[in-house]
């Protein structure tokens, strides 16, 4: 387990008036403003900046999961309304949910779905639940059928069609997601070909965001926090381009946090390796890094595990002095707001 570095809970703390938390997306991909960190320096530009912090031969590395539409209403037998949020499918026809009631049903409850379908609870897990799905088809196509997109918790409003687009990556091509990769969701297919026309090489993985990405940290003791697991998979190509990157002594950037856990995690060994695998990588002040340079991601969450990731790689101080500058400057924050571009500390190398 990485070293806590003697923070707590309460260490990734700050004030954000609620204005500043965006309830929908800017009127175009890249139209969001950018914020380049590094280090003490802090510098406002605009999304559309980015090809020119950028040098030929760097390489990208997006996260290509598909959002699914994960969020599905119900009720218990017993009349009482559920909302079920997926986490990830296990089987067939199970998944592991999270499931909001006023009275969460036990194990061997059955829950009564949209399109005449039912679901058996087969076990729980803190905030998560088992289900048994009794339904015609795939869960996959269940799900597509009658879930509605997931929008994260702080978007206080219903999603619309716009969302069903827009809270979704241009690139995204695995389904399996249930909350979107929010630092590629300010990418459109004309910003990805200028990178490519200069000379910056583009390459993707899979991890699939999982519900538990919203699961707050609870206790201020960070040793005791138990992060949720996700799956990912890194083909060899990317492996490839990554020691490609690194042998001409060009920069990896990861986009967005997810890319870096999966790239972060299959280098755990001391060596970048392809395949699938699980992770459940919690990545706090004290970690070394051993693939990723650059980070491109939004703002996040006060007492998040993002925030402490963000804090790890390019420094507690500069991450305290970023997001006070943010608030200063309105930044647009959370999933649908504003990005930023960090580089890493230099402590926080392996």
């Amino acid at each position: 387990m990485p070293e806590r570095a003697g923070y707590k809970l309460s260490d990734f703390d700050y004030a954000l008036p609620p204005e500043l938390i965006a309830q929908a997306p800017a009127a175009a991909r890249t139209a969001s403003r950018l914020m380049h960190v590094a280090g003490a320096a802090i510098k406002d530009r605009k999304f559309a900046d980015l090809p020119d912090l950028l040098a030929p031969g760097d390489l990208l590395v997006f996260n290509d999961t598909r959002v699914i539409r994960s969020r599905l209403r119900g009720r218990r037998e017993t009349g009482g309304r559920v909302e079920l949020l997926l986490e990830r499918i296990v089987a067939p026809h199970e998944a592991w949910v999270q499931l909001s009631a006023s009275h969460p049903p036990r194990p061997g409850g059955r829950l009564i779905l949209p399109g005449d379908a039912t679901a058996t609870v087969r076990e729980r897990d803190g905030r998560f639940f088992l289900l048994r799905f009794a339904i015609d088809g795939s869960l996959e196509a269940y799900f597509e059928r009658w879930g509605e997109v997931p929008l994260p918790p702080y978007i206080d409003r219903a999603p619309t069609p716009e969302d069903s687009e827009r809270y979704q990556t241009v690139y995204a091509r695995h389904p399996g997601a249930v909350a979107a990769p929010t630092a590629g969701l300010h990418f459109d297919s004309t910003l990805l070909l200028r990178l490519s026309a200069r000379g910056i090489d583009l390459a993707y993985l899979t991890l699939h965001v999982g519900a538990g990405t919203f699961q707050p940290v609870e206790t201020e003791d960070l040793s005791q926090h138990r992060l949720h697991r996700e799956r990912f998979s890194i083909p060899p190509q990317t492996v490839a381009a990554v020691a490609r990157t690194r042998a001409a002594g060009r920069s990896v950037v990861a986009i967005g946090t997810t890319t870096l856990r999966a790239l972060e995690s299959a280098a755990i060994g001391g060596e970048l390796r392809p395949g699938e695998a699980e992770t459940a990588l919690f990545v706090t002040p004290g970690y070394r890094f051993r693939v990723v340079d650059r980070l491109l991601t939004n703002f996040h969450l006060p007492r998040s595990t993002l925030l402490m990731l963000v804090s790890a790689f390019a420094g507690f101080d500069c991450i305290r002095a970023a997001y006070a500058h943010a608030v200063r400057e309105r930044y647009r924050f959370f999933s649908y707001g504003d990005a930023m571009l960090l580089e890493r500390d230099s402590s926080a190398a392996a």
